[in-house]
Parts: structure tokens; sequence; C-alpha cells
């Protein structure tokens, strides 16, 4: 078989869930939640950060900071916005059994499964652009000359922020395929990204800082921020991908283990 006939089925495969992923109310309200939420967390932050410049603690001044750094300080909030879009692009087929007629169209679990990772990947990229774009929008103008825009900095730091959304979109997605609820994903989602690791930070033990900095949450932090410590940025982003990697075996081996 030619790989152009093996490639086919794959290609219908992502076809159908672009189709169903932008044709559901849901995605569109999903990505205006995630919009809202980064222009008003920008706007926050960045108001805060002309504030502390300006009042009459010397204690608090910033100085000038870059628009970038208050788009990536907006995603810790915007991304649960994100986080749904990935998720419910399977736990939705679960709730209204629809799972059946896309396992029927496409028996291969784990084809299904990478159609809906390379759709919700895309998107959640694409949708990364745009929430990094309008943060840096807003915040640049608040800011005022407490506020630098560097071009290729800005460019590099909303690329990078789409990068991590994609990616936690992807994880959520595997857990999604997993654990087939919606509240129950969103639950271990927030404990894993958020709760546990600050849970495991909060005593200032060096080894349990060394297992948090181990979660996606923490990885995708230090990605973002470009840190060098406890270990380079691009260190960070190869853990947050390894989460999405096997969150996507975690739900290909539970869909392949039990019926739709």
């Amino acid at each position: 078989m030619s790989t152009v006939t093996r490639s086919a089925p794959f290609r219908g495969a992502v076809a159908a869930e672009w189709t169903k992923l932008f044709s559901v109310r849901t995605t569109w309200w999903t990505a205006l939640a995630g919009l809202v939420l980064m222009a008003a967390t920008a706007a926050q932050l960045a108001i805060y950060a002309a504030n502390d410049n300006t009042n009459d603690d010397p204690a608090d001044d910033r100085g000038i900071i870059t628009v970038g750094s208050v788009v990536i300080d907006s995603i810790e909030l915007t991304q649960y916005a994100v986080l749904a879009l990935g998720l419910l692009a399977i736990t939705a087929e679960f709730t209204s059994g629809t799972i059946r007629s896309t396992l029927q169209c496409t028996p291969s679990r784990g084809q299904v499964l990478l159609a809906k990772a390379v759709v919700a990947g895309s998107v959640t990229f694409a949708l990364g652009l745009l929430l990094g774009g309008v943060g840096a929008l807003i915040a640049g103008p608040l800011l005022g000359e407490w506020g630098t825009a560097p071009a290729g900095g800005t460019v590099g730091d909303v690329v990078s922020v789409a990068t991590y959304l994609a990616l936690v979109g992807v994880l959520a997605l595997g857990l999604g395929a997993a654990l087939r609820s919606a509240v129950l994903t969103i639950t271990v989602l927030f404990a894993t990204l958020m709760i546990v690791p600050l849970s495991l930070q909060e005593p200032d033990i060096d080894v349990l800082n060394r297992i948090a900095d181990a979660f996606p949450g923490v990885a995708g932090g230090h990605f973002l921020a470009g840190d060098t410590d406890p270990y380079p940025s691009a260190v960070g982003l190869l853990l947050l991908a390894a989460w999405a990697g096997g969150a996507l075996l975690l739900g290909r081996a539970a869909l392949r283990r039990r019926d739709a």
C-alpha cells in the first residue's frame, strides 16, 4: 500500500475533526472567553505595574518592564479557557455519544486521537497567537512610559505563549480521552498545573522544589520566562511536550481498552 493511500484516512480524520470542532458553539464561546480573560488580565497587570512605579512606596518600584512579560503573566489564568477547548474536543463526544460515530468512521483509536491532537494543537496555537497579540496591544498603552515592546522580543514571547497553549491543549485532550469527563479532567488539570506544584513548593525544601520543577505548569513557566535555572528554557519545553505526549498515550490506551 502506498504512502498516499495510507495517509488518506488520516487526512480524512483530520478534516472531520476540524469540521466538528468549528461546528459547535462551545468552541467559539471558549475562544471568546479566552480573549476576554486575556484582555482583562493583561489590562489589570499593566495597570498594577504602572501604579507600583508611581506610588509613594519606593519598595514597590518595578522599573520598566516588557509588554511580553505582561502577556506571559496573563497566561496563568487565561490558559484555563484554552484547556477547556482542548478537553471538550473529546469529552463532549463521550457525553453526547457521538464518539461511537467517530470510531465507526475511523476505527483506529490511535488515528482518531492523533487527528484530534493535530486539530486541537493547531487551533490552540493560532488562538494563542491571537491572545498574545491582544494582550500586547492592551498592555502597551496602559504601561505607558513604564513599558517597552522590542519587536523581536515581543513576537518571541507571543510565539512562546502560543506554543505553551498548544501543548497544554493537547495535554487536556489526552487526559480528556482517558478520563472521559469534562469536570474530572479540568479538576485533574488544575491540580497538575497548579495545586500540586504549589503544595510541593510551599515548604521550600530543595528536593520537593526539584519535583515541582518537573510538573507541566512549572516547566512551562520556566520555558516562557526563558530561565536558565534550575534548567534551560528548552528543557522546560521538552518536559511540557513529554507531559502532552504522555497524556496522549494514556488517552490512546484508555480508548483501546474500553468501548466507546
